[in-house]
């Protein structure tokens, strides 16, 4: 669907299922919501991290991402500063801004990104993909 939807819509999580992320060990990713449900501005999606998962750190020249961590509990390291953020911690991420992620714990972590819609999403890698990191 690429025109703006003029009614809501509720997006039931099997319509969004999880598919590993690239150079990442650990890590799923689903849209939620974004241009095939009709939404012009955002994407909004769901990722999850596994005990020992990691995302290498990276930065969108153009892209911020605001984010909030549903459950676990997890290192982020922004522009060099690692922060423990968990369950309820929003984060906002300028663009720009370098960040990777780590969960150090036992326990899978989830967090929803929110994202401008643009033509463009371009990633700079600043590491190479973690030791098992998905390939796909």
């Amino acid at each position: 669907m690429d025109e703006t939807r003029k009614d809501g819509a509720v997006i039931a999580p099997d319509r969004a299922p999880l598919v590993p992320v690239a150079r990442t060990r650990g890590a799923r990713m689903a849209v939620l919501v974004g241009p095939q449900q009709g939404a012009p501005g955002f994407v909004t999606r769901r990722f999850t991290l596994a005990p020992g998962g990691r995302i290498p750190a990276h930065r969108h020249p153009a892209i911020e991402h605001e984010q909030v961590v549903i459950r676990g509990e997890m290192v982020l390291t922004m522009d060099g500063a690692d922060h423990v953020v968990r369950a309820g911690d929003a984060v906002f991420l300028p663009a720009g801004c370098a960040h990777a992620y780590a969960n150090l714990g036992d326990a899978e972590v989830e967090f929803i990104c929110v994202i401008p819609h643009t033509p463009g999403y371009e990633t700079e890698w600043l590491e190479d993909p973690p030791e098992g990191a998905h390939t796909g």
